[in-house]
């Protein structure tokens, strides 16, 4: 599986963890469908669940006139996604640009119309002040 379809299965997982509570096993069962399990989604899972409090904590201190829970669930669970990539990811060799443009081009397939731009701009703040 290539690294952008595994950051989109783990998009999906994610998501689905957030808005239903279901177990980690599960959500990735449901992305997967019948498709052989990704060393790399899991990876990417798991990592956003074991670190979300830091990784929430990062996101709040750059949202002006936003609370997390105010962001759409696809944007929150994008930019726990790529922060966690940013922050954790150098052991994958992802580089951070490359952690932001992949954000940004699953925003824009996942998000609203804004949704591209508003990852983008919260993922350089994180970037400049690392």
């Amino acid at each position: 599986m290539k690294r952008r379809t595994a950051r989109e299965k783990a998009l999906q997982a994610l998501f689905q963890i957030d808005i239903s509570d279901i177990d980690k096993e599960t959500a990735i069962e449901h992305v997967l469908e019948g498709e052989k399990s990704d060393p790399y989604l899991t990876k990417l899972v798991d990592g956003v669940l074991n670190n979300q409090v830091s990784i929430d904590e990062t996101i709040k201190q750059y949202l002006e006139n936003w609370t997390l829970e105010r962001i759409a669930n696809v944007d929150r669970n994008i930019l726990r996604l790529a922060t966690y990539e940013m922050i954790y990811g150098q052991a994958d060799d992802v580089p951070v640009n490359v952690a932001i443009d992949e954000a940004v081009e699953i925003a824009k397939l996942y998000g609203d119309d804004q949704s591209g731009r508003f990852v983008n701009g919260l993922l350089s703040k994180i970037k400049e002040n690392q």
